[in-house]
């Protein structure tokens, strides 16, 4: 179908999802495919079929793996079909992506458990309705060895040593194990296999999704065009969003987490958390770049609108009332927050009524070790009845309806029995 064919209404269409869908973006390969692919959607009245592979090694999803996310619901809210992907097959292997070392292969279980913990965090951004779910299993599972070596003989061993961590793996002299190639070859026959029109992914994914181009033209198939998103920068404002590096947002955490957490994303880094990590749109994008350059938005103001929209998209808009409450209480007005959660604390913990501190903080669970709880002591986040303690040796005298903090967003009341 040719751009001349198509009604000015359908024109209008076509450029209207080209805008929506190319914010944010990375790369698109190739472009021009892209617009025709929209263009034959449009004429045609047919969804674009949308690939997304989920990674199952990790079952918590924090704010920069939702940038893939945004732009799948993107697509859905266009009238497209989201092509989910849970990888219980190559989920076995492990993406070598970025990787320096072979990486440790999970278990059925570990895959299975993870996958479903992702599920049930993912539909929070996309529409479940219009997500179509398969387990790249169904067909990798019954290839025989003679389709496998088939599949292997689409692709030279000087293609797949084109990756970087694959060549910096190789010149270090360190291993690189066959199986670890099958996972771009493998990621590639799931687009064979449901001849997907594009497949989206972070840019540290680009070679996998170019191969899943590669082989349907080996196979006769349509190519699908890969989308690429970029890799969201963590709190620090350096690295990668990252569990590991403690610089993330999980949109599992509790509400006034997530909206505390957000207020301390770097000034520099407000609109890009904006464009691409939230569900607002390109006229309110460019109002919102507009008031940050000519004054008319303050910072302050577009932080704690973030912080409300990110808490809105995971928790509801009831959530984000009272998580912006509670910030404004407890940091704007250095009050006690009304609705301290109550921890019950056995009488039987005390040393005649009284505690170490870092021991009552682990015993709380506020904290995960001994040693975390003696730095957060010693680094002046602990407070007792709002008086802050610096000794990690301190001891307290626990009554009832005493109030421990760590930071300005863990509070606990005890309540003794």
């Amino acid at each position: 179908m040719d751009w001349d064919q198509l009604s000015k209404e359908q024109q209008n269409e076509v450029n209207r999802q080209w805008d929506i869908l190319c914010r944010g973006t990375a790369e698109i390969v190739p472009e021009e495919q892209f617009r025709q692919k929209l263009i034959h959607s449009v004429a045609t009245n047919t969804p674009l079929k949308v690939k997304f592979g989920m990674d199952p090694s990790s079952p918590d999803i924090h704010v920069g793996h939702s940038v893939a996310l945004h732009k799948l619901r993107q697509f859905q809210e266009l009238g497209h079909t989201v092509q989910l992907i849970i990888g219980d097959f190559t989920g076995m292997i492990g993406d070598p992506t970025g990787k320096s070392e072979t990486r440790k292969q999970l278990t059925k279980e570990e895959v299975q458990h993870n996958s479903e913990t992702y599920q049930k965090q993912i539909y929070k951004i996309l529409d479940s309705a219009k997500t179509k779910v398969y387990y790249n299993s169904d067909w990798l599972a019954p290839l025989n060895f003679a389709d496998v070596v088939g599949l292997a003989a689409k692709v030279t061993v000087a293609r797949m040593l084109e990756r970087d961590d694959f060549s910096k793996r190789y010149a270090a002299e360190q291993p690189i194990h066959i199986h670890e190639f099958f996972y771009p070859l493998m990621q590639g026959y799931d687009s064979v296999a449901l001849q997907s029109d594009v497949e989206l992914g972070g840019t540290d994914q680009k070679f996998n999704l170019l191969m899943g181009r590669t082989l349907q033209k080996e196979y006769g198939i349509s190519q699908q065009v890969t989308m690429t998103v970029p890799i969201l920068e963590g709190l620090d404002g350096v690295q990668k969003m990252s569990k590991s590096l403690g610089n993330y947002i999980g949109i599992d955490e509790e509400p006034n987490e997530i909206y505390g957490k957000s207020m301390s994303i770097p000034d520099s880094l407000m609109v890009r958390y904006y464009e691409l990590a939230t569900d607002i749109t390109n006229e309110q994008l460019a109002d919102l770049k507009r008031g940050m350059a000519d004054g008319s938005i303050h910072p302050r103001d577009a932080k704690m609108k973030l912080a409300y929209t990110f808490v809105r998209m995971f928790h509801g808009d009831a959530a984000a009332e009272e998580a912006e409450k509670h910030f404004k209480t407890v940091f704007q007005q250095n009050s006690l927050p009304e609705d301290i959660p109550l921890y019950e604390l056995p009488t039987s913990a005390l040393d005649n009524g009284s505690i170490r501190l870092s021991k009552l903080l682990v015993d709380l669970q506020l904290q995960s070790s001994n040693g975390e709880a003696r730095r957060s002591i010693q680094q002046g986040a602990v407070k007792w009845n709002e008086q802050k303690i610096t000794d990690p040796n301190a001891e307290v005298t626990v009554e009832e309806g005493d109030i421990v903090q760590i930071g300005k967003r863990k509070f606990a009341k005890l309540h003794l029995v």
